[in-house]
């Protein structure tokens, strides 16, 4: 896996997780690039310093017993001493999977529709609600000149079966 640091045309900066950089440079050709903030279709790599990765000899274990953080509480930023979780392809896959299962328990599956439907909806003629579903780069544009909001969302598979 390769992250790469991207920029939109709007001047947002976000991240892109690709197999390869062979992948993203397919992906960007084909123009299946949009950007993760307003889905801008004009995406750049942004200029980024290597990563490097520490090992651990021992995984930090994560404690369910810490308060979530209220408006008037913000979380700590992390000390000098204290290390991120690293980024792997097996957490980041299971990060993915847990947004695919809020997506399909709080969303409606229009499929294919799904440009169609999001356009009858910003227009007032569907009722409002979240919907999720496939589109074509040309309805993705579509879309984006219509001012709706979208965001495409990497579809992993529910399991490695």
């Amino acid at each position: 896996m390769i992250c790469y640091q991207l920029c939109c045309a709007n001047g947002h900066t976000f991240e892109g997780w690709y197999r390869d950089s062979a992948a993203f440079a397919r992906l960007k050709q084909e123009n299946l690039l949009s950007c993760a903030i307003c889905g801008s279709s004009k995406v750049e790599q942004a200029l980024m310093a290597p990563a490097i990765v520490k090992g651990r000899a021992h995984p930090k274990k994560v404690e369910s017993s810490q308060p979530e953080a209220t408006p008037q509480q913000q979380p700590e930023a992390p000390t000098a001493t204290q290390q991120p979780e690293a980024v792997t392809p097996d957490n980041l896959m299971s990060a993915l999977r847990q947004i695919r299962a809020v997506v399909e328990e709080n969303c409606e599956n229009v499929g294919s529709n799904f440009a169609d439907e999001a356009l009858r909806i910003h227009h007032g003629e569907a009722p409002e609600r979240g919907i999720y579903g496939d589109m074509t780069a040309s309805e993705r544009e579509m879309l984006e000149d219509e001012g709706v909001d979208v965001l495409p969302l990497p579809w992993v598979r529910k399991t490695d079966s």
